[in-house]
């Protein structure tokens, strides 16, 4: 007997197109008897594959649930074996703000893993999916962007797991989804991601960077939905053939120490940017002291070759802010 508090009001092993609601029971001064809902969408017609395709983990991250809305606008009940679930946005209070994390207990959700039944809503939201959802679940994607703070070469992030057959298959939906560069998480992956949460569970999985800046680019997002149409076929959820993929450049943080981080506060006037192959001694940018002007700016230099993966989007940043996320070439 399930242990979590959440409930849904629709029957996820129905057939069918069902749109419904998670209710998560969170009693505060915006809602002190009823619930908070998660929109949940299930498309399920016969045996097959089930998807699970969940967007808004970050609620200021908004080319996956714009991809997903697609999706559910788009897709036929005709065109699908097995099931798709799609929750646009997880994080549902956060994505009503724009906001990265839950307005409601403050709460990163992509660091709330593996949850609490009688935790905080977004430990209640964490526990429904990693004991109810992924249960459930042959493949899982999870749509994420920079957000406001920063912006990410557009990519796919697989999990190197300890389970070789299990990452291998993580591979092989990244290369399928049809963006040129993969993330491979190792050393550096937070255990209380949904990506361990998939790993715990033993399900193959991906997620994204797409983008970033706290809006919805159209080029990319145009890609995430034609890479969420490729994974529905490559595993047998749509009909037709997969479309020929090329081999992606894989990368990987091999060190805390090849990324930047703000030594101090003030305007980071940037001069490299995310997808960029840099060089160690290359200039990133300048930290200007505005508030204190009298201090010479300083000028930031990267300290070892990479790959910027991501870049701040902050033009004011604080000291121990991320101002280059640098990445190494894997084989």
């Amino acid at each position: 007997m399930s242990k979590s508090a959440v409930t849904s009001t629709i029957d996820l092993s129905a057939e069918g197109r069902l749109v419904g609601d998670l209710r998560v029971k969170w009693s505060d001064n915006t809602n002190p008897l009823g619930y908070h809902p998660v929109p949940i969408i299930s498309l399920k017609r016969g045996a097959g594959p089930v998807i699970l395709m969940i967007g808004g983990t970050h609620g200021d991250e908004f080319e996956g649930p714009s991809a997903l809305m697609r999706l559910v606008d788009d897709l036929s009940l005709e065109d699908i074996t097995g099931q798709v679930i799609i929750i646009p946005g997880l994080n549902a209070p956060a994505v009503r703000l724009s906001s990265r994390v839950s307005p409601l207990d403050n709460v990163n959700l992509n660091r709330a893993f593996p949850g609490n039944p009688a935790g905080s809503i977004s430990e209640q939201i964490a526990y429904y999916v990693e004991t109810e959802l992924f249960p459930m679940a042959d493949a899982a994607v999870d749509l994420h962007s920079g957000g406001k703070a920063s912006v990410f070469a557009a990519c796919t992030l697989a999990t190197r797991t300890k389970d070789a057959d299990l990452y291998a298959r993580n591979l092989e939906l990244a290369k399928q989804f049809g963006l040129p560069l993969v993330w491979v998480l190792g050393g550096f992956n937070d255990s209380r991601s949904l990506n361990s949460a998939a790993e715990r569970a033993g399900v193959p999985m991906i997620a994204t960077e797409l983008g970033g800046g706290g809006g919805v680019d159209p080029e990319i997002t145009n890609k995430t939905e034609a890479g969420l149409h490729a994974i529905m076929s490559f595993t047998g959820v749509l009909a037709g053939k997969t479309t020929p993929v090329e081999k992606p450049r894989l990368v990987e943080i091999k060190s805390a120490d090849h990324s930047l981080h703000a030594d101090t506060e003030g305007v980071f006037d940037r001069m490299a940017s995310a997808g960029q192959i840099v060089k160690a001694g290359q200039v990133a940018g300048r930290l200007h002291c505005v508030s204190e002007p009298k201090r010479a700016s300083q000028t930031v230099l990267f300290p070892h070759d990479g790959y910027v993966l991501a870049h701040t989007n902050r033009g004011y940043v604080s000291r121990g802010e991320m101002l280059m996320l640098v990445v190494q070439e894997v084989g």
